[in-house]
């Protein structure tokens, strides 16, 4: 199944956060991303391994990593000290969960984060 073709909003990316050494963290340069948004509350398992509930699920095209951000919106939205550090805007959310599912050939991918 394509959802490329469903994925009609745009969110901004915030990737491969590293540690700065001083409590915060640094990001890859925001990109904007096509996905759909979807704000419900469901359960899965975060990176520990616990039970957790979700405020929002995001369907997306492209891998992203674990406690990278994402914020509904376009790059245009936000302001250049928001684009720097996604922590700081109230509506960027840490990607808490995210799983990868091909398709049975293996040339699509079902995409899945969770907030």
């Amino acid at each position: 199944m394509n959802l490329s073709r469903k994925l009609n909003q745009t969110a901004v990316y915030w990737g491969n956060p590293v540690n700065d050494g001083q409590g915060g963290r640094i990001f890859d340069e925001p990109v904007e991303i096509s996905v759909r948004w979807e704000q419900r509350q469901e359960l899965f398992m975060d990176s520990n391994g616990q039970e957790a509930r979700s405020m929002a699920v995001i369907y997306l095209a492209q891998d992203v990593v674990l406690d990278g951000f994402l914020y509904l919106g376009t790059l245009n939205d936000i302001s250049s000290a928001e684009e720097a550090d996604p922590m700081i805007l109230s509506n960027a959310f840490a990607i808490r969960n995210f799983e990868s599912v091909p398709n049975v050939k293996a040339t699509t991918f079902l995409r899945r984060v969770w907030l």
